[in-house]
């Protein structure tokens, strides 16, 4: 988060360093800079928390496992064990959510998942998977995905194009989710966290008001934390669900 009497400020796009390359912009910006932090932070927490390996393990690399277990059981309950393949990917899609969400909880932090480019980037990466793994292994008994077993023929045709767009929304409600939810919160804390320097200045009257105001925003920043946590989960479990499709394209 960063400062400023605007709540929508904070989600301000700047350049640090401009870069045109013909008609492109590929300019290095804040966001940018924070996803390079985001997985700096995460590349060393999970080779700090690894390399020793210990039988007894730390706190850490507790942590580290626990991570490691949540994301491969859940892609195993999801796809089955051939679904294991995509662990690498689900696994840094997970860390580098979790991550990210949990940095733009502080203050003049960047919370590059409130970028709805972001988010839509690392959903389209997701369903790319599951198009291109689904033809390379299925061929175009891929299609079976939009051809539900057991439908009457007179109906087919119409639970098919539903089908069809169902699976053309996924990475458009997968990115809206993150993306509405981080942004709601922040935005959310910032104006409580804003009331309370007006409320003040509103003299004796308003300090009653400020106080609340203060604990309206530890409140808002608990729950944020949880929400970061949460919203990372739900990307992942939705992720190892269409995965699943690429393994098993058959309903």
């Amino acid at each position: 988060m960063t400062n400023g009497p605007d709540p929508i400020h904070q989600f301000e796009v700047l350049r640090l360093i401009d870069l045109p390359v013909g008609s492109w912009d590929l300019s290095f910006t804040n966001v940018s800079l924070f996803m390079v932090v985001t997985v700096i932070i995460s590349s060393m927490f999970l080779l700090l928390t690894s390399s020793s390996r210990g039988i007894v393990p730390t706190r850490m690399q507790s942590l580290s496992e626990i991570a490691y277990e949540f994301v491969a059981s859940t892609l195993r309950e999801s796809a089955g064990s051939q679904g294991i393949r995509f662990f690498p990917l689900v696994f840094s899609l997970f860390v580098f959510v979790l991550v990210a969400n949990f940095i733009g909880l502080f203050p003049y932090f960047y919370t590059v998942t409130s970028q709805i480019m972001i988010t839509f980037s690392l959903a389209m990466l997701v369903i790319l998977t599951v198009i291109l793994s689904g033809f390379y292994k299925h061929g175009f008994r891929f299609f079976r995905l939009f051809v539900p077993s057991g439908v009457p023929i007179l109906i087919l045709p119409l639970v098919t194009i539903i089908e069809v767009i169902s699976f053309l929304s996924r990475p458009i409600s997968l990115s809206l989710r993150l993306f509405a939810n981080m942004l709601a919160g922040h935005i959310t804390l910032k104006v409580f966290a804003g009331f309370i320097i007006s409320m003040v200045a509103l003299g004796p009257i308003g300090v009653g008001g400020s106080i609340l105001s203060l604990f309206m925003t530890v409140a808002i920043t608990a729950l944020e934390f949880l929400v970061a946590f949460l919203q990372a989960y739900v990307f992942t479990v939705l992720t190892c669900m269409y995965l699943n499709d690429a393994v098993h394209p058959g309903h």
